[in-house]
């Protein structure tokens, strides 16, 4: 079954505009991955320290595989970056 993904993410004090930047560069990673249909990183108009990343999967299985392809390396350089732990939900319509 098709699933929906939403991201959440905050920006360390100062950082937004960085934060913006590394999440965007995580597209090509996750729209090459098996089974993504959509990925997409949006900025709140009213608040430039919020982002959502919009993922649209094959299936849930498919999004745990990617996350466990992710360069781990390039995540822990970024953890500065964040004012809070992301948080992120699946969705079906």
């Amino acid at each position: 079954m098709a699933i929906t993904r939403i991201n959440e993410f905050v920006a360390a004090e100062g950082k937004a505009d960085e934060l913006f930047a590394f999440l965007k560069s995580l597209i090509p990673h996750i729209s090459s991955s098996e089974g993504c249909e959509l990925c997409e990183v949006l900025q709140s108009a009213d608040d430039k320290n919020r982002f959502v990343v919009l993922e649209k999967w094959l299936s849930v299985e498919s999004h745990t595989q990617s996350v466990a392809n992710f360069p781990k390396e390039q995540m822990q350089a970024a953890m500065p970056l964040f004012g809070a732990p992301p948080k992120g939900c699946f969705y079906h319509g």
